[in-house]
């Protein structure tokens, strides 16, 4: 019961479309939308605090000294506070007042994601601590080392970073290679292919570009592209390059034991557990962490990401190295499609920012390239710099390029399919 009844609940509230109010959605998408009703007016001064303690957090725990590269982020953490008074007050520059820039990021992104994460991390805990990732790693243990050239010990960080989030994923990454258990290829293949944003900021995505009836598509088919690109990076360079010695290299499971062995690894995590209100406790504070580093950025980077694609051609020429990629499907917004996605490497959300208009097709692979690139500087580079994985900003620069890429050549075609199926 330990182990079935939360894990049951998790995946109730994560991949269960359930219709309420006229509504078809998962039930942590409608709870969240509740709570922004329940706040009203107040939800803005809400998301301020959590984005003023994430300015600050640095200053209190001494983190902004550790690199240059934290001391920037600090920094735009601090103008995130500035531009979010910004935009509740409606002082500036009128251009930063456009109804695609500052109201955008605080309506549909600040003041959802300030709810969505901290209360996702609460369901999450119930999906990731009571065995069920545990039971599935075992059972995955035949397929990691053919497909992603990673021991079956990673099938468990590698689920865990894909429904968890990259912050909970690199934690994980970073303890096991520094515990000698993966190679530096295992560790980066891990970081830059599987600690992707989580399944809570893919809601953001999708309700961003208004995807939400195909759900369940769009979380399978963001999963298996994210997944196959891995595989396809893990076997070429940069990655293929890198050292794969390891200290501590891992016993297989005996053939004919998989299914006990699965079973009996998901009821010792269970009996490990920490009790439900712990566990919620624990969660629900580093889920408001998380929320607290992750809104400033929003709101800076995100700001200068749309002012950057707006006003000057760097995303454009990056598009147009991105554009073959898309021309093979002929998608009428093909090159906007190609120039939105580029913008990612800034920041997760703004290719989504710049496709709501866009055609179906369109959208539903910005919202899977968004998340299968898995590199921005807004967050998830700073995060894998900050870890003692060996890896380098050019290296983490061409991986980027390579995963936008095939996930763009990719995702057209699943897009397509969907359309078709929904029809």
């Amino acid at each position: 019961m330990r182990l079935v009844i939360p894990s049951g609940i998790g995946i109730l509230f994560f991949f269960v479309p359930i219709e309420i109010g006229g509504r078809s959605t998962i039930l942590l998408d409608h709870l969240v939308r509740y709570c922004i009703g329940l706040l009203g007016d107040w939800g803005p001064w809400y998301a301020l605090g959590v984005i003023t303690a994430g300015a600050l957090y640095p200053f209190i725990t001494g983190s902004w000294r550790r690199s240059t590269t934290h001391l920037v982020f600090t920094l735009l953490k601090v103008a995130g506070v500035l531009f979010m008074v910004l935009a509740m007050s409606g002082a500036g520059p009128a251009l930063l007042h456009e109804s695609d820039k500052l109201p955008f990021l605080l309506d549909k992104l600040v003041v959802p994601v300030s709810l969505i994460v901290p209360i996702g991390a609460i369901f999450l805990a119930l999906l990731t601590t009571y065995g069920l990732l545990e039971l599935v790693g075992v059972i995955c243990q035949p397929l990691m080392r053919p497909l992603w050239k990673t021991p079956g010990r990673s099938a468990i960080d590698a689920v865990a970073s894909f429904v968890g989030s990259y912050s909970i994923g690199l934690l994980i990454t970073n303890r096991v290679y520094t515990s000698g258990m993966y190679s530096n290829r295992e560790a980066a293949i891990i970081a830059t292919g599987f600690s992707t944003a989580s399944v809570t900021f893919m809601i953001v995505v999708a309700n961003t570009l208004n995807i939400m009836h195909v759900w369940l598509h769009y979380f399978w088919l963001t999963l298996l592209i994210t997944f196959l690109i891995t595989a396809i990076t893990a076997r070429i360079p940069p990655i293929s390059r890198m050292s794969a010695d390891v200290a501590n290299p891992e016993p297989m499971v005996p053939r004919g034991e998989r299914l006990s062995s699965a079973l009996r690894a998901g009821l010792e995590a269970a009996e490990r557990a920490p009790s439900l209100q712990r566990n919620v406790f624990n969660n629900g504070r580093e889920g408001l962490l998380m929320a607290m580093s992750i809104l400033p950025s929003i709101m800076s980077v995100g700001l200068i990401g749309l002012l950057v694609a707006t006003y000057t051609p760097l995303f454009d020429w990056l598009g147009y190295a991105l554009y073959p990629f898309v021309l093979p499907w002929g998608l009428d917004d093909g090159l906007m499609l190609a120039q939105a996605t580029a913008s990612g490497l800034a920041e997760l959300f703004l290719p989504a920012l710049q496709m709501t208009e866009a055609s179906f097709v369109a959208r539903f692979a910005t919202a899977i390239v968004s998340i299968s690139s898995i590199l921005f500087f807004s967050a998830s580079i700073p995060c894998i710099l900050s870890t003692n994985i060996p890896i380098s900003i050019p290296q983490l620069l061409a991986i980027w390029f390579i995963r936008t890429a095939i996930g763009l050549f990719l995702a057209i075609p699943a897009g397509y399919l969907v359309l078709f199926l929904a029809v």
